[in-house]
């Protein structure tokens, strides 16, 4: 199997060491960190990599497959691009760059109900493939309405978020006065003249914008009071009288992102979701939480045969996807990695991170003599 990427860039470290030259220091700041004090963050990654596989060497092994089945779709790889807000500010366009490389790549989109694309425009890339992630409106016309726009555009699966009850305190970014578009302190000026590619790209494509709420903001509304707006218009906290509504409604699978608790995942049961996503978004919301990978062993062994269970958060690299299929994810989605792909090499980092990753992930899988993907817990020192 041959793919093809930069030979320069092998791994996701030099992606976000590229990606940091490239961009104005309040988007890598806002991209590269957690909340608080990062402990969330770092230990994500960090209890991912604790994990060890066992190779089985004199195994009759006749080659690898990475395709893997999910929700009547098979996709290439066991992993996705997890849904990002403000995309276009970290890089411009990037949104729309990496709906078209999953798409070619055949893996799974996820778009965020609060990025720079369009839900019409990611679905015109994805030819209807495209997964649509909820922020879950205060009033429920809004909230209607949004879900019609996603069924029009034929989203398969619906992801709704359910660790934002509050947004994680964010000291760079409080620092970087960062909104939408950024406040244009003379700090910042000066780190946009020192990004000029950044820069003229930002002037080709326009200056981003949120995309999905252009249709219900009010005309004329003065940028300083986009924050007031958004805290009018959506309410991050989610529970289940919020979700039965949605499951009537709602015609294709549904998936709780932000699990990291057996009595969520149990709840997601009961009230008859499709996955769930064990996920502490990123590391960004709770800097005394657990990270991923240690609810997800429970959580698969629980409830592995009664819902779909996939994860994201602290994932940077092909034998970080197999650690984490092998304690029981049948799914694994990256946000992070991707977005340094683009921020490092702009229209072409959606294709060369999708197949960097690949290369990774196909080498941990033959080394392992691992046939398929579901065969990964095999492979797993207990």
């Amino acid at each position: 199997m041959q793919f093809h990427y930069n030979p320069n860039y092998p791994s996701v470290d030099d992606l976000r060491n590229r990606a940091k030259k490239r961009i104005p220091r309040f988007a890598f700041e806002y991209l590269d960190g957690g909340c608080n004090e990062d402990v969330n963050l770092l230990r994500n990654t960090a209890e991912i990599r604790e994990v060890e596989l066992r190779p089985q060497y004199l195994t009759p092994h006749h080659g690898s497959s990475m395709r893997t089945e999910l929700f009547g779709h098979v996709y290439d790889a066991p992993f996705g691009i997890a849904p990002v807000g403000l995309q276009g500010l970290m890089w411009p366009n990037s949104g729309e760059i990496l709906a078209k490389a999953a798409f070619e790549h055949n893996i799974p989109f996820i778009l965020s109900t609060v990025t720079t694309t369009s839900i019409e425009r990611a679905s015109e890339l994805t030819e209807g493939r495209a997964w649509f992630q909820l922020y879950h409106p205060a009033e429920n016309t809004l909230r209607d309405d949004i879900l019609k726009r996603a069924q029009a555009a034929e989203c398969p699966v619906l992801v709704l978020l359910c660790d934002v009850p509050t947004f994680g305190f964010r000291p760079r970014d409080i620092r970087n006065g960062l909104s939408m578009p950024p406040r244009m302190t003379f700090n910042n000026i000066l780190q946009i003249l020192g990004r000029p590619q950044w820069a003229l790209q930002t002037l080709k494509h326009g200056q981003p914008n949120f995309a999905n709420l252009k249709p219900y903001m009010p005309k004329g509304l003065d940028m300083s009071q986009l924050g007031k707006f958004m805290d009018k218009t959506f309410s991050g906290r989610l529970n289940e009288e919020k979700i039965k509504p949605i499951r009537d409604l709602w015609k294709g699978k549904i998936v709780l992102k932000g699990v990291a608790s057996m009595e969520d995942a149990e709840r997601a049961i009961q009230l008859g979701l499709d996955g769930i996503i064990v996920s502490n978004h990123g590391g960004r919301q709770l800097d005394a939480g657990t990270s991923t990978i240690k609810p997800l062993a429970a959580i698969a062994d629980a409830y592995g045969k009664q819902i779909k269970i996939m994860m994201d958060s602290g994932l940077r690299s092909g034998p970080d996807i197999a650690r984490t299929l092998a304690s029981g994810a049948e799914f694994t989605f990256m946000g992070r990695s991707f977005m340094y792909g683009v921020a490092a090499l702009g229209a072409k980092g959606g294709e060369h991170t999708i197949s960097m990753l690949k290369v990774q992930l196909q080498q941990v899988m033959e080394q392992l003599c691992c046939g398929t993907v579901k065969d990964f817990p095999r492979h797993l020192v207990k």
